[in-house]
């Protein structure tokens, strides 16, 4: 709930049900979940999240606000997990489809596969993949304050240490942004989720891009809108 430029951002509705009602509906299409976990923090405004998390059926892992890979690491105890698949919660175009082939991507060669080293998806369609030994080794080698808050920050300072693999699109929609962030990020998810009934059936985001970019007024609503760097 603690969003710095949209608070509340996750319990806001999207035609119906929260946001984090609409990633996790997209989730359970996903043929590669065992369990879907919300890590959330111990501070008393994210009990809202707690309780709309156990309403969605989601198992809810409660830890440190500020030390978010120790939270990770705790939520992965906590459910027994060997593989975990991170997803935020503000990326309600989450593509099921998507996190299925990066999931693919990660073998016993690899420590940790995403779409996000080289970004040719469009920013909201985030997914990261990696073993529960990766996430112990993060936890107990990663110092700087990013590496504790960003979770997989420690695998970008130190690059050697990891065997990564990288999922590319066919095409480049990196510029494309529907992860929700601000009031611009929230009304353009809003409109596609109106205007092409995404609360009935989640779109292949390829046929979703292809119907944005149709419409020049739908690429300006957030294309001003900076991502925050994770170093700072």
């Amino acid at each position: 709930m603690g969003s710095s430029r949209l608070p509340g951002k996750v319990l806001r509705d999207l035609c119906g049900a929260s946001m984090l009602a609409r990633g996790i509906e997209r989730l359970r299409n996903a043929s590669t979940l065992a369990h879907i976990v919300i890590a959330t923090t111990t501070r008393p405004e994210d009990d809202a999240i707690v309780e709309e998390g156990r309403r969605l059926g989601a198992q809810v892992f409660r830890g440190s606000a500020e030390d978010v890979l120790a939270r990770y690491a705790g939520a992965a105890r906590a459910s027994s997990a060997e593989v975990i698949v991170r997803i935020t919660s503000d990326c309600p175009l989450i593509d099921p489809r998507v996190v299925d082939q990066v999931v693919g991507a990660l073998s016993t060669e690899i420590d940790y596969a995403s779409n996000t080293q080289v970004r040719t998806f469009p920013r909201g369609l985030d997914c990261e993949v990696f073993f529960r030994d990766t996430l112990e080794r993060m936890d107990r080698m990663a110092t700087s304050a990013p590496a504790r808050e960003h979770v997989t920050a420690f695998i970008r300072e130190q690059p050697p240490l990891f065997r990564t693999s990288q999922l590319v699109a066919d095409i480049d929609h990196s510029d494309l942004r529907w992860t929700v962030d601000t009031e611009e990020d929230f009304a353009l998810v809003e409109t596609l989720y109106d205007r092409f009934h995404l609360a009935r059936a989640a779109m292949d985001y390829r046929e979703l891009a292809m119907r944005v970019r149709n419409d020049p007024a739908l690429l300006e609503v957030n294309a001003h809108i900076e991502q925050k760097d994770w170093r700072n």
